[in-house]
């Protein structure tokens, strides 16, 4: 193995881990000091409740269990063989790592708990938290890197 994928499996595994104990912990604390459907203006239109999600993110076909725990499984399964296939791709560790962690962060919670804690909200929009935005900004980093390969491998042909 290089140089260079141990250290994109490294930063990978890295930010993996920091973002589902960041997620974990804002969980933690929101459940013991907001109660279940009480909102706290935050500043202007962002408001943070606690609520439950049994469904995927952003409340998403709720009440999936199990199915939504193989699914989980499932997916990570892909982003690690897309991760595998080339991790020293630029860019490839940050959409690998926010994937991986939140997708593990809300599967921590699935597992524990039956449900996910959501907590940051938005007006004309359900609930989400940290783990959310992370599988967000992994899977727009993932379409970016690959559209910029197709763009890319077009002008050389």
């Amino acid at each position: 193995m290089s140089d260079r994928v141990r250290r994109a499996c490294g930063l990978a595994a890295a930010l993996c881990v920091v973002v589902l104990i960041i997620d974990q912990v804002v969980k933690d604390v929101i459940e013991h000091h907001i109660v279940l459907g009480e909102q706290v203006n935050v500043l202007g239109p962002l408001k943070l409740t606690q609520s439950h999600n049994e469904g995927v993110a952003f409340g998403l076909a709720n009440g999936g269990g199990v199915g939504l725990v193989i699914v989980t499984l499932i997916a990570l399964g892909v982003v690690l063989w897309l991760f595998s296939r080339d991790p020293a791709r630029p860019g490839m560790w940050v959409a690998t790592g926010l994937l991986a962690g939140g997708a593990l962060g809300n599967l921590v919670d699935r597992v524990r708990h039956g449900h996910v804690t959501d907590f940051i909200e938005l007006p004309h929009w359900p609930p989400f938290n940290l783990a959310d935005c992370a599988i967000t900004c992994g899977v727009v980093i993932l379409l970016f890197i690959y559209i910029r390969e197709a763009e890319r491998a077009e002008r050389e042909s």
